[in-house]
């Protein structure tokens, strides 16, 4: 028979008595006990279901742990119902239906106590108690962890080392406080706090190894968390849904496989001095009318996905001050008209794509931002979509400024340094207005204005642009009057100064001399990119298979690469002749995988071997349509499908070219929609088998991952074509053929120069076989340039011959 010792002690003016008790059960000492008395607890094991009616104590022995354990058969093991103190005791729960420890009033306070249970609540708080619970610890891996239902109180030191729901639910109006607890291996929200007049406070905590989100507020719901760590979790990091408010203050949510933060339906997020990084969607995901971010001081980094850092969309506002956005794919997109993003005295760095998108009527305001390491700064995609930028430097993109399809953007008092094609251009009916920008040291142009497109430049200078500091293109024959960019006080380090579009330049001419600038620019994901002229319809080839073999074997090397093309032509021809004479072809499969490094000629393998199809009656038109990633994967659900069958289409009749397809089906893809546009593929290409060819390509190590990404993917190809690097003697031979040309010529010496130049020259990652044998080509032009422009009455061998010393550097 268990048993318990009552020590009571009535404290007087005159006297002290004291008695004490032995007791056939908890239930009955706790009964005779009075408010103040201690009750203190022999070890074993009491099957019984006890209620704390008064201010008692109630505790196990000192020092030993776990001795005393309160495990009924069913029911509530502990229920608390007064300004009791509970410690030292291990509760153990064992029906599915109730909680393990109850607090139903009072101000408790429970301390070390361990609560296992599989029931539907490890610790519930009702009512208007508010215990203070401290270094006590539940495991209930049935259901929710801590349910605090009305009151409030304070947890200090708590952990929920498992929970088969919630670990920590907040409803009810309740106002519980967190201080440095653990709540990990849930299988819902760590922390959840639902419905108006709901309040939760965190601080010091940690929430990690969740199914589902770390951190859940909804329902109008308030949360403040300080000084918190989110992480490992498999759904988002923190999530808000209608009119939820929370702050984060010097938190830190990391290692997240889908959105570090998303928040909707008129949710309002305040960041202050907190970390981002390591996630795998969007580092913040804000959606709705109404919907708002603020943050101030924080770092968003370091993204595992393909998505951009801050993602706003459908109305809703993000406000950025002093923030830094670095390391992700892009940094902040902007889409939808009512939707608004503010950026003051922040950094976004080390951007693989764009670092600002402002597209579908949004707008962007950036002030005394710096952009560095972008492949485009800031992108106005379409009509309705502008903003500003105001005193911002864009430093080591590709393009620093790009205005495209009716953007309205102002630019004012803004530097580009670097840009690898152009500090600044617009086309497809842009606009935008740029005022006292400067760019420098562009190796492209420094303003590239085409499409007559009404772009207005004021007091703008540019210096030590490599193919000029602007250059303007007027909209061709059936351009309209005032169409064109208004130029006003500009200037430039150029000797020729600004020089405004003619009636004889067209689109045309300009795209064709500059093709360079255009193709480069960045993939956008939510609308296609803007093609300098629009595409005619493809015609079919009149070129015969015998004109278009030939091209293909003066090609330099690639000896085993025309090998396989001619075998896979001829089983094709044979094919057709054996159907023409009422004899049974075997089934070819046409479509191809292209493996190699780049620069080793598999676009213009894949040009030709279009061609060939069409000149043998196999394809109808035999053009080739070229797309990547960004051509076909979108950022909704459901646009990845419409892009991938619109790429399809446009191929109809002749070759659609995958160039690294790979990227389609990356490691640790998650739900990356590269696969939704392989599935699209797979479909379309077993639906439409004799209408498209369909040419993957890319490393040979990462094709091997994209085959294997869809059951039905690599069954639809018929071989794979395996496109060796050049050797010197080959890069010599492109060399050759473009002097040739071009109407050069290579003095003695030079081609041995070239030989050893080649040989020497480093085969790492960057290298890029023809292309390289190419831009050599081009280098050697421009230092012939400078050495014959020295000469008062150049003869014709100094016209054309190119010497040793012509070679660029080896770097």
């Amino acid at each position: 028979m268990a048993q318990g010792t009552v020590q009571v002690t009535h404290t007087g003016t005159s006297r002290w008595r004291r008695r004490t008790g032995e007791y056939a059960s908890l239930a009955a000492a706790l009964e005779a006990a009075a408010d103040g008395d201690v009750l203190t607890v022999a070890p074993g094991t009491y099957r019984e279901n006890l209620v704390v009616r008064r201010a008692v104590t109630l505790r196990g022995p000192e020092n030993s742990p776990g001795s005393v354990r309160i495990a009924p058969l069913d029911g509530v093991p502990l229920t608390v119902r007064a300004s009791a103190v509970v410690r030292d005791v291990h509760v153990e729960g064992q029906d599915t239906t109730a909680p393990a420890l109850l607090v139903e009033e009072g101000t408790p306070e429970i301390a070390q106590v361990r609560i296992v249970t599989r029931s539907a609540t490890g610790v519930e708080v009702r009512g208007d108690a508010r215990p203070t619970i401290r270094r006590c610890t539940v495991d209930n891996p049935a259901g929710i962890g801590i349910a605090v239902l009305g009151g409030g109180g304070v947890f200090e030191e708590c952990e929920v080392v498992a929970a088969g729901q919630s670990g920590v639910a907040v409803s009810g109006g309740a106002h519980p406080r967190l201080e440095r607890c653990r709540i990990h291996h849930t299988s819902g929200a760590g922390l959840s706090a639902t419905g108006g007049d709901c309040a939760l406070e965190a601080v010091g905590c940690e929430v990690y190894e969740v199914r589902g989100s770390g951190v859940r507020v909804t329902g109008g719901a308030t949360a403040h968390l300080t000084d918190c760590d989110v992480h490992r979790t498999t759904g988002d990091g923190v999530t808000l849904d209608t009119d939820a408010v929370l702050t984060l203050a010097d938190c830190r949510i990391h290692d997240v496989p889908e959105n570090a933060v998303d928040l909707r339906s008129r949710s309002v997020l305040t960041l202050t001095r907190t970390a981002v990084r390591r996630f795998g969607r969007n580092g913040l995901s804000v959606w709705d009318p109404g919907t708002r971010v603020d943050a101030n001081q924080c770092e968003i980094s370091d993204s595992t996905g393909d998505y951009p850092a801050v993602w706003v969309s459908d109305g809703a506002t993000a406000v950025l001050e002093a923030c830094r956005v670095h390391d992700v794919p892009d940094a902040l997109f902007v889409l939808d008209r009512g939707s608004r993003a503010d950026v003051v005295d922040s950094d976004l760095a080390q951007v693989r794509n764009t670092a600002v998108s402002v597209s579908d009527g949004a707008v962007a305001q950036l002030d005394d931002c710096r952009i560095r390491d972008a492949a485009t700064g800031a992108w106005f995609r379409d009509h309705g979509s502008g903003g500003t930028l105001s005193n911002c430097t864009l430093d080591g993109t590709r393009t620093g400024v790009i205005v495209t399809k009716g953007a309205d953007p102002t630019v004012e008092r803004c530097t580009v340094s670097s840009p690898a094609e152009a500090g600044v251009y617009v086309s497809a009916g842009g606009r935008g207005s740029f005022l006292g920008c400067r760019v420098t040291d562009s190796k492209g142009y420094g303003f590239h204005v085409i499409d007559g497109c009404r772009t207005t430049l004021r007091k703008c200078r540019t210096e030590r642009c490599a193919r000029g500091g602007y250059e303007f293109a007027d909209g061709g024959p059936d351009a309209g009057a005032g169409s064109g960019p208004v130029v006003e006080d500009c200037s430039s380090d150029e000797s020729g100064g600004v020089r405004l579009p003619t009636a004889r330049e067209t689109v045309v001419q300009t795209a064709s001399a500059h093709p360079g600038l255009l193709g480069a620019l960045p993939g956008q994901r939510t609308t296609e990119q803007e093609p300098p002229v629009t595409a005619a319809e493809p015609e079919r080839s009149t070129r015969s298979a015998k004109d278009v073999l030939g091209e293909l074997d003066a090609l330099v090397g690639l000896d085993s690469v025309k090998r396989e093309v001619r075998a896979l032509i001829d089983m094709i021809e044979v094919g057709r002749r054996r159907q023409r004479a009422g004899l049974k072809a075997a089934s070819v499969k046409r479509h191809l995988v292209f493996t190699g490094s780049p620069g080793t000629g598999k676009t213009t393998v894949a040009r030709l071997y279009g061609e060939i199809l069409a000149s043998l009656g196999v394809l109808e038109k035999g053009h080739l349509v070229e797309v990547s990633r960004v051509d076909l994967v979108g950022e909704h659900i459901g646009s990845t499908a419409i892009r991938t069958q619109e790429a399809f289409e446009r191929a109809r009749g002749g070759v659609l070219f995958i160039d690294e397809a790979y990227t389609l089906a990356p490691e640790d893809a998650g739900r990356d929609f590269g696969k939704e546009a392989i599935d699209t593929l797979v479909k379309l290409m077993e639906d439409h088998r004799d209408a498209v060819v369909v040419i993957v390509a890319g490393y040979t190590a990462e094709m091997e991952r994209f085959l294997s990404a869809n059951p039905g993917i690599a069954s639809r190809f018929s071989r794979t074509i395996t496109f060796g690097d050049y050797g010197p003697e080959e890069l010599l031979r492109i060399v050759e053929q473009q002097a040739e040309e071009h109407e050069y010529r290579l003095a003695p010496g030079t081609a041995e120069a070239l030989l050893a130049y080649f040989t020497a020259l480093p085969k790492g990652p960057s290298f890029g076989n023809g292309r390289t044998a190419r831009q050599t080509f081009e280098a050697m032009l421009e230092r012939h340039a400078g050495r014959v422009a020295q000469l008062a009455d150049p003869s014709t061998d100094d016209l054309t011959l190119l010497y040793p010393e012509d070679l660029p550097a080896l770097s």
